[in-house]
């Protein structure tokens, strides 16, 4: 073998040392990424309801406080019962998915 021969086996060599490390580091972040991934993902839907029943609340008080403001002679319109009663079952809906996750905890 010549001293070019050996220079680029050596370099073959050492790259593909190098290209294995650097494959083995992302392949441990990933797993550490994809370990974390469930409790990121419980976290992020439980801000995400938190805030769904907060904008629930604060809806369903926009909505009595026109209910209250309005006259005698004007019933309720049609449209803001269908919504407090969409409001009404959406904090259902989260109840129950509450109880789901409480189980699961």
């Amino acid at each position: 073998m010549t001293n070019s021969d050996y220079l680029l086996k050596a370099a073959i060599k050492k790259i593909t040392e190098k290209l294995n490390e650097a494959l083995v580091g992302k392949i441990e972040e990933a797993t550490n990424v994809a370990q974390d991934a469930p409790e990121i993902i419980k976290k992020e839907f439980e801000t995400l309801k938190e805030s769904i029943i907060e904008e629930a609340a604060r809806m369903k008080y926009e909505m009595s406080t026109k209910e209250n403001n309005q006259t005698s002679k004007t019933n309720q319109d049609p449209t803001i019962k269908n919504a407090l009663k969409e409001i009404e079952e959406i904090n259902e809906g989260i109840e129950r998915l509450n109880k789901i996750l409480n189980k699961l905890n």
